[in-house]
């Protein structure tokens, strides 16, 4: 097996099913992982919940006792103190340390990673709540780091004159999974009253959603139903838009969600135009077109193209907008959308996206050991040769 991936994030494992958790389950196929989550501050011991999810996976999180208080570098040493004990006890001596948060940095910057990875696959600074050093704690990240992948397109126009190996490695899809939605079952019970036509929605509803533009299009047709999963988090639930119309079925497990999908008419991506959002690269693009239902979306940058572009999702800001495009949608030719829509996924999978993964952690390997074997001249002149060809 291959050198085992230390991966330090602040996404939980038990959070929706995204990018982390498609990367490292198919990761740990050759290599052992290491999920070590953000710190928790309880009223228990200082300790690590260590546990196995799945084969070669291993979700690590740090639990720090409240009476240490909440100061971010007491937090921070006792977190450190935790992963160095882990992995001296576990003989964890080499390998790839993959980041998904700068802020973890300040419990493993005296680590070092064999390559050291940045999957930047959000802005992290534009989000509600991020911590004011997070910029600088990135800047730190990106000096360090061998290789730099980015969630999407515009985020690798973002990052890409930082450093000298950045990748766009836009979010995939495991077009089987939700595939079976369209072949229509039993409703799930919670979703099995609800009337046609079902516009959806499955994701994080949080400050990037645009709760104007759920209010206003469940207002202009109280006809459709508006069905919303996945759990409410950085915002207040009580600023949610309420309707007879608008349905909060909550977080589902990802094993679910191509049944509740087969029941819908359509899938909405309806986020703000904000700051939060304007790197961003819905997963839920490719799910909805893999489920075979149209989209219809605002006018985010990773949606317009390609998606949009290409006539594979319907893109509408205003709430009159919406509504049109979402008519448009409903009254698609599904055999030609799910043709065109298959014809564009063809060569998109999350398997494909790490087989890509494998072989630029090998390139950045090899080319940080020719670099290393150069005189020191010449590894100044290596550096400002520019950016490593993708692969």
């Amino acid at each position: 097996m291959s050198d085992a991936i230390v991966c330090l994030t602040h996404l939980r494992w038990d959070f929706v099913f995204q990018r982390p958790q498609h990367l490292m389950t198919r990761l740990a196929k050759r290599r052992r992982i290491v999920f070590y989550e953000e710190a928790v501050v309880d009223d228990g011991p200082t300790r690590l919940e260590v546990r196995d999810v799945s084969a070669n996976v291993q979700v690590i999180v740090p639990h720090v006792s409240r009476t240490s208080g909440r100061d971010p570098r007491a937090i921070a040493l006792h977190q450190r103190q935790l992963l160095d004990g882990f992995m001296g006890r576990d003989q964890i001596r080499s390998y790839v340390l993959w980041y998904y948060t700068p802020m973890a940095l300040a419990f493993s910057a005296h680590l070092q990673g064999q390559p050291t990875v940045y999957d930047c696959m959000d802005e992290l600074s534009l989000f509600v709540g991020a911590p004011p050093d997070l910029c600088r704690r990135e800047a730190e990240l990106l000096r360090r780091a061998d290789l730099v992948l980015t969630g999407g397109q515009s985020l690798y126009e973002a990052k890409r004159g930082l450093h000298a190996n950045v990748h766009a490695l836009p979010s995939s899809v495991d077009c089987p999974h939700f595939a079976a939605a369209r072949v229509r079952g039993s409703d799930p019970l919670d979703q099995a009253s609800i009337a046609h036509p079902r516009i959806g929605y499955a994701g994080v509803i949080d400050e990037r959603m645009d709760l104007d533009l759920i209010a206003a299009v469940a207002a202009h047709r109280p006809n459709w139903q508006l069905v919303l999963l996945g759990p409410v988090t950085k915002i207040d639930p009580a600023t949610l838009p309420r309707a007879a119309n608008i349905h909060y079925l909550g977080m589902k497990p990802y094993a679910d969600l191509p049944a509740y999908m087969a029941g819908w008419d359509a899938g909405m991506l309806p986020f703000a135009r904000n700051e939060a959002t304007r790197f961003i690269s819905p997963t839920k693009t490719p799910e909805y077109l893999a489920a075979g239902l149209p989209v219809v979306s605002t006018s985010i940058r990773d949606v317009v193209a390609p998606y949009g572009q290409l006539g594979l999702a319907h893109i509408a800001d205003t709430p009159a907008e919406f509504v049109r495009a979402t008519q448009v949608a409903l009254s698609s030719d599904p055999r030609r959308h799910r043709a065109a829509a298959d014809g564009f996924l063809a060569s998109t999978s999350w398997d494909e996206t790490v087989r890509r993964v494998e072989r630029l952690l090998e390139r950045t390997r090899s080319a940080a050991f020719m670099r290393a074997t150069l005189p020191i001249g010449l590894r100044a002149r290596e550096a400002t040769d520019g950016e490593m060809a993708d692969v």
